[in-house]
């Protein structure tokens, strides 16, 4: 699991360290220069004779760039550091220059903007050390040309290697906003923890692979922000034993789909099957039901308890359409998951609410209702709840809207996106597990399968200790991701082939390393 903290918390966590003469910037910089040095012998086979330019700003991040560059100056490398402020840090460009390397004053002489920014695109390496966590909102004066040029000339061709000093320039560190021009890096090397900007959307995009350096910081504060990896996943994943029946793996009722969209009914259940629910139940129109069983001969039409819902796929959110009775089946889906109506669920349990799902919740829910929206779903949700937002804004910064609407809803929100967002009881989670290629007709509804399978597995804990959903919704992001890789990788792929790849994927977690 990767873990992020804010970066008043990683400040915290540093002012003891340098109290006590801690010298956390040469760890961080020769860390950095180490991870450089790998990336330069791995791109060209030897690093005497590299050439490195370093992006340097006033902070400590431009610090760290220019240690690293001493160090890297040392190894034989051809290092440059353009300076964008005449308050670049003395003891950093001290070392520098005792090292040989060769600094540009380009704050006294911005005229020279567009050579010096073709020369630092022809290297082999870039450092962004331009600000550092401290810095808030979009990039400004030469720092912004800089990056702007810098991206113009990798757009033309010359595309070199971008290591982010700490964060990449310009991103949001807390919250992952995108608020001006931003150079996206191959690599970020982050000191004593990530940050929450490197794991949420749009900047995660803009952060390549992140390497978090241990520093010796002690982080007493709970992480911002998670990110699940498949060891998380397989450790708590419901293996079952020889004890195990289809009744205590986990029934999952089903309310999707309509005569106008019944591949939605097949899509959910085939998630929910080929997750490993011990059953499916599907609730719909006898023809959609004939169409899922036709598709599922395992799903069950007869009605009877079930461990988990989900409610919603495929179904109009209109109140006043034609929705074949899924309405009315829903609402009673959601009755009987809050524990208002005997006899359904023999008790509260989760429930996943997606699409036409959405309109059909009260006021507030219970938390261990996970809610699945797209951007445009979750504006819905949020201004029928007299929040004044649009989709940009979500878009923008998803996880504060999707805090919002669980703060509003009481329900566990989970965002769908490139990123995929997860909002509960005191956590986050963003999940990146997902090719491009995911967003395609049908996925939701598939990933909405896998989610209700996973939750009935686990229903009476989730119920007991809804912070739990948070995680098995991260989760199920995840296996839904890895699926759509394994479905065809690195080419386009289709909803049901993301489903027939579950169950490959799920023992591929499970499996020993």
């Amino acid at each position: 699991m990767i873990s992020a903290w804010t970066a008043a918390d990683v400040r915290a966590a540093e002012e003891p360290l340098l109290a006590e003469g801690v010298p956390l910037m040469e760890r961080a910089s020769f860390a950095l220069a180490t991870r450089v040095l790998a990336d330069v012998r791995a791109r060209r086979g030897r690093v005497r004779g590299a050439r490195v330019a370093l992006l340097v700003g006033s902070g400590n991040n431009g610090g760290d760039a220019l240690h690293a560059g001493a160090v890297l100056a040392r190894r034989g490398v051809a290092v440059t550091a353009v300076l964008v402020s005449e308050r670049a840090h003395p003891g950093g460009l001290a070392a520098l220059r005792r090292a040989g390397a060769r600094a540009v004053e380009l704050f006294a002489a911005p005229e020279r903007l567009h050579a010096v920014v073709a020369d630092a695109a022809g290297a082999d390496v870039v450092l962004d050390g331009l600000v550092g966590i401290g810095a808030r909102g979009p990039l400004r004066g030469l720092a912004a040309e800089v990056v702007a040029a810098l991206g113009r000339a990798a757009a033309g061709g010359g595309r070199p290697w971008v290591v982010a000093v700490d964060v990449p320039s310009g991103i949001g560190v807390d919250d992952g906003a995108v608020p001006g021009p931003v150079l996206p890096v191959g690599r970020t090397v982050t000191f004593g923890a990530a940050k929450p900007g490197l794991l949420l959307p749009p900047a995660a995009h803009l952060a390549g692979e992140v390497d978090v350096v241990p520093i010796g910081l002690a982080l007493g504060a709970p992480p911002a922000v998670r990110r699940l990896a498949p060891d998380d996943v397989a450790r708590s994943w419901p293996v079952p034993g020889p004890a195990d029946h289809k009744y205590t793996r986990g029934v999952v009722g089903v309310v999707a789909g309509t005569a106008t969209y019944p591949g939605a009914a097949v899509l959910t259940a085939s998630g929910a099957v080929r997750a490993g629910a011990g059953m499916v139940r599907y609730r719909g129109s006898t023809p959609v039901g004939q169409a899922v069983v036709a598709a599922r001969p395992e799903v069950v039409t007869a009605p009877g308890r079930v461990q988990s819902w989900v409610v919603g796929p495929g179904v109009p959110g209109d109140q006043g359409a034609d929705d074949d009775g899924q309405h009315e089946r829903g609402r009673a889906g959601l009755a009987a998951a809050a524990g208002r109506l005997a006899g359904l669920s023999g008790g509260p349990v989760p429930a996943v609410v997606d699409a036409g799902g959405l309109p059909l919740l009260e006021e507030t829910s219970p938390p261990w209702f996970v809610l699945t929206p797209h951007a445009g779903e979750l504006t819905g949700l949020l201004r029928a709840r007299g929040e004044d937002v649009r989709r940009e804004d979500v878009e923008s910064a998803p996880l504060r809207w999707a805090r919002r609407a669980h703060e509003l809803t009481g329900a566990t929100v989970l965002l769908k996106g490139g990123v995929t967002v997860v909002a509960g009881p005191g956590v986050a989670y963003a999940q990146a597990d997902a090719p491009g290629w995911l967003a395609t007709a049908g996925a939701g509804d598939v990933l909405a399968g896998v989610l209700g399978a996973m939750l009935a597995a686990r229903s009476a804990e989730i119920v007991r200790r809804p912070e739990v959903a948070v995680e098995v919704a991260a989760a199920a992001a995840l296996v839904h991701g890895r699926a759509a890789h394994r479905a065809d990788p690195g080419g386009p792929v289709a909803a049901l082939d993301v489903a027939e790849a579950l169950p490959g994927t799920v023992a591929e977690l499970l499996r020993p390393a």
